[in-house]
């Protein structure tokens, strides 16, 4: 039975998300802070973690950095904001998915299996600046960069203006360099409602970072590679 943290400090969305996932056969901890959330992982790993952003002690986007620290556990955020910016960092700082607040108790469970199956045989050693793994890229190994602080892709040293989903989809590929995505696994994870576009519309996106690459350094376009029949990979 996989084993399920939830950090939630409302208690009528708390009984009902345990309950949920309950029926689901998931085994489910609820805790009321991002703090003992800590402690309780620490003691015993969980498989998931699903964390409310707005806690009473720490934000659940400081719970998922230092969860990071130690652990590639998935992360699903919770949350009463919809901002984009809120959004962005949650999925920078290693979040898997965000839900904003009223959703459906069915559609987080639906969440949660989700983002298991993309996860299995994820590494869980911990995560250190010089993994091949790091959403950031080395400017000296790559024509790409990622500026954290401005939340910008660099492209042979100059900033790319990108849509917010062009800006997700990259730092998917920046995650894993050389790996093959699929174009629902890059809906899975760049979109908030993957089941409202089509496959179709990550070719869209692709063929724009492509223009912008290629506007910034010539033959720059190559870094993202189609492979037929599967996907799109990042080869730095």
């Amino acid at each position: 039975m996989q084993r399920i943290l939830l950090v939630e400090d409302e208690p009528a969305i708390a009984d009902t998300l345990v309950y949920a996932l309950k029926t689901e056969c998931f085994e489910v901890e609820h805790v009321l802070t991002g703090r003992e959330a800590l402690d309780r992982q620490a003691d015993n790993p969980f498989d998931f973690a699903i964390l409310d952003i707005g806690l009473p002690d720490i934000t659940g986007l400081e719970v998922c950095k230092q969860l990071r620290e130690n652990s590639s556990i998935p992360v699903l955020f919770l949350t009463a904001r919809d901002g984009e910016v809120d959004r962005i960092l949650g999925l920078e700082l290693g979040g898997d998915d965000y839900v904003t607040k009223p959703f459906s108790p069915r559609e987080i469970v639906a969440r949660v299996r989700a983002i298991m199956r993309r996860s299995e045989g994820r590494d869980e050693r911990p995560r250190s600046s010089t993994d091949s793994t790091s959403p950031t890229a080395d400017p000296s190994d790559s024509l790409l960069a990622h500026d954290e602080t401005s939340m910008r892709i660099v492209c042979d040293g100059s900033p790319l203006e990108l849509t917010a989903h062009e800006y997700k989809l990259i730092l998917v590929f920046l995650g894993q360099p050389n790996r093959v995505f699929t174009r629902d696994q890059l809906l899975d994870h760049a979109w908030e409602d993957p089941g409202a576009v089509t496959d179709r519309t990550i070719d869209a996106h692709i063929k724009t970072i492509r223009a912008k690459f290629r506007a910034a350094s010539p033959g720059s376009e190559e870094l993202i590679q189609t492979r037929r029949g599967l996907g799109y990979a990042y080869v730095p």
